[in-house]
């Protein structure tokens, strides 16, 4: 077995670890699929929970790269509401005939540097340190999502990019399959750092594992996460769509440092 392919199975084990089982499923009653960004992990399972207890209704979740799941949807996956970490994403599914209408816009999304313990880097936002680390040569890999299909990695290429350091660190990047995959790079010793999300960095689980710093929104496009029924959706995925315009679940998103948008 390949290093690489050990360390990324390690990673990923890890990973389970740290995060609670998915939500339970009560047999012989319908499950409705829910497929969100990475960033929405911690949040969306608090709200899951309390929503599947309160109504009786069963929800599957899955996380991953919003690239990957509208590439699955264009191909007929059978998911019924899709929660993605960039609104262009819905929009496009939308023109292509497989959504109800064109989504709702649910928050704005934060990036950050996050480096683990121990490491020689400092969680600066202005990323400073960052680019000393680069010429001084402290700086050995540096960990985001993949910008090909993950809004939080194109969103930390576009900071990089501002901060003029993109050309000088392109080569020692790490990229993780979505968010979640980058913040374990960042925290487990793999890498010296990296850029995640705000709303993963606030996590118990994983804000114990090093110190974190959030960029400025202006380095960046907006991260406009928008959420859409997908064509036949069930009753309990309707009504969980509806449930996260609710204060209730505003409140957890929040404290997960998501943005509402204004009404």
């Amino acid at each position: 077995m390949p290093p690489s392919y050990r360390l990324a199975l390690a990673l990923a084990l890890l990973w389970a670890l740290w995060l609670p089982p998915a939500v339970a499923r009560t047999a012989g009653q319908p499950v409705a699929t829910v497929v969100a960004a990475s960033d929405l992990k911690f949040a969306i399972e608090e709200i899951a929970s309390r929503f599947e207890q309160k109504t009786g209704h069963r929800l599957r979740l899955i996380f991953g790269s919003s690239g990957h799941f509208y590439s699955q949807i264009l191909q007929g996956a059978p998911f019924h509401l899709f929660m993605s970490a960039d609104e262009s994403f819905v929009f496009r599914l939308s023109d292509a005939g497989r959504t109800q209408d064109r989504g709702r816009l649910y928050a704005y999304g934060r990036i950050g540097i996050m480096v683990p313990r121990g490491s020689t880097l400092k969680a600066d936002g202005a990323l400073q340190d960052l680019a000393a680390a680069l010429r001084d040569g402290r700086l050995r890999k540096f960990a985001i999502a993949s910008p090909d299909h993950a809004p939080y990695g194109m969103r930390a290429r576009e900071a990089l990019k501002h901060a003029g350091l993109w050309d000088a660190i392109e080569s020692r990047l790490v990229f993780g399959e979505n968010i979640s995959q980058a913040t374990q790079f960042a925290t487990s010793g793999a890498t010296d750092g990296g850029i995640i999300a705000y709303s993963l960095a606030l996590a118990p689980q994983v804000a114990r594992l090093g110190d974190f710093a959030l960029i400025p929104d202006t380095w960046h496009q907006p991260l406009a996460q928008r959420m859409v029924l997908l064509n036949h959706a069930p009753q309990a995925a309707r009504d969980f769509y509806d449930h996260l315009s609710t204060p209730a679940a505003q409140a957890v998103m929040q404290r997960y440092g998501f943005v509402m948008p204004r009404p």
